[in-house]
């Protein structure tokens, strides 16, 4: 059996770098085409999808799998049309591919400049959420890439159902249908085999649980764009407006719970920590959240005590922890000590300090005045995203087109030869 995947995932290699090759010179017109087939493909298999995604809805609740992770699951009309709409946004983009830039001549009459490529082939690893599978193909597509879909077992059928309709447009705009391969097997095994791609895989995307991305990180020789925890954190300075303070936290982390742009801790100005702590934290316990704070954040409002640990925990569910600091730096300390780069906020209507919380807290995203939420590739106009990378080389945040893609020096000459 191990024989048989292995030979299967070469296969599902090989056939990726074919097409990466084709893709990747596909015209704009071709690729807006696939996207805008794809997009009609799902439309007409609303209720194919419905009836696949059930069989995994039920198989999850049979197996126990937490209510946060069924919620990701779950694929009714609302959720087919926001892929839909993902799609079509991200045919409306720009096509980054074949973009110069930065030409500038030099002394001996050559100009150089920029172009921008694909990546090639992309491998994407993710977990329960089905509408990555087309998240991530519109987004491979668009930017010239083949790409490798192994999502995770408890979404297998929902997946099955929506990769049918991405080959369908594929081949209805007579790109390779092989431009976009979804696994067709939950061995842990093709994961294994798929990480030693190195000859026909350009990078791997993982998108699920801490331990899945630690393995891929550790195993792989191949580049990885990833980001490991989401502990966001919203700092509600001095000179916030209380009323934007409470609204701007409790939808950060009440939103939804289990994505890793949800608030995890909260920090507040000692100055204002009575005013908007006693009203925020009853709206919170209202909503289910439990409580842990500090000393002086107990002393404010009725919580349980924090711990060490609650300050570098991820917790993708009810549960917040709460800290009150006395002044802006010690805010950005505690973020930078034990935040994860990922989704960063302060509240505050005093300007001069906003513009020092964002060049100060290293961050991939840094917000003022908003919610955390809203770190998503989606809400930033990308289109979708492939995932949100806390990396620091290539792509940093809502990875979308431009991340998906590279940059070659070009050289344009009229004969000149170089004389050392």
């Amino acid at each position: 059996m191990k024989n048989d995947i292995a030979s299967y995932i070469a296969t599902v290699g090989r056939d990726a770098r074919e097409s990466s090759r084709i893709i990747g010179s596909a015209s704009s017109a071709s690729k807006s085409e696939a996207l805008k087939q794809i997009a009609a493909a799902v439309d007409g298999a609303r209720a194919a999808i419905r009836d696949e995604n059930a069989k995994d809805m039920a198989a999850a609740e049979h197996n126990g799998i937490d209510q946060p992770l069924i919620d990701r699951l779950l694929l009714n009309d609302k959720g087919i049309d926001q892929m839909i709409e993902g799609i079509l946004q991200v045919d409306a983009l720009k096509d980054p591919v074949g973009e110069m830039s930065d030409f500038s001549y030099r002394p001996t009459g050559i100009q150089i400049g920029k172009m921008r490529v694909p990546l090639g082939v992309i491998a994407m690893i993710y977990e329960s959420r089905p509408n990555v599978t087309v998240d991530a193909a519109s987004l491979s597509l668009k930017s010239g890439n083949a790409c490798i879909l192994r999502g995770g077992s408890e979404a297998f059928h929902s997946n099955q159902a929506i990769a049918a309709c991405v080959t369908q447009g594929l081949v209805a705009a007579d790109l390779p249908a092989t431009t976009v391969q979804l696994l067709n097997t939950t061995d842990r095994a093709a994961v294994g085999e798929l990480l030693k791609m190195h000859e026909y895989v350009d990078v791997i995307v993982p998108r699920g649980g801490k331990g899945l991305i630690e393995r891929i990180s550790s195993e792989s020789r191949i580049p990885v764009i990833k980001h490991l925890d989401g502990i966001c954190h919203v700092y509600i300075d001095a000179d916030a407006n209380p009323e934007m303070a409470i609204s701007i936290a409790f939808n950060s982390k009440v939103e939804k719970l289990a994505v890793c742009n949800a608030l995890e801790t909260l920090l507040i100005h000692a100055d204002v920590a009575q005013n908007v702590l006693v009203p925020l934290g009853a709206q919170l316990s209202d909503a289910g959240i439990e409580l842990r704070g500090c000393e002086r954040a107990q002393g404010i409002a009725p919580m349980n005590p924090a711990t060490e640990a609650d300050w570098g925990e991820e917790y993708l569910g009810p549960i917040l922890s709460i800290r009150v600091v006395d002044d802006m730096a010690q805010a950005i300390a505690h973020i930078n000590e034990y935040g994860s780069q990922h989704t960063d906020v302060i509240v505050t209507e005093n300007y001069t300090k906003s513009r020092a919380f964002i060049a100060q807290v290293d961050s991939a995203s840094v917000m003022v005045n908003a919610s955390t939420q809203f770190a998503d590739g989606f809400e930033y106009g990308l289109g979708a995203e492939v995932g949100i990378s806390t990396d620091k080389i290539h792509a940093r945040g809502p990875v979308g087109l431009e991340g998906l893609t590279s940059q070659k020096y070009v050289v344009f000459g009229h004969g000149e030869i170089r004389h050392r």
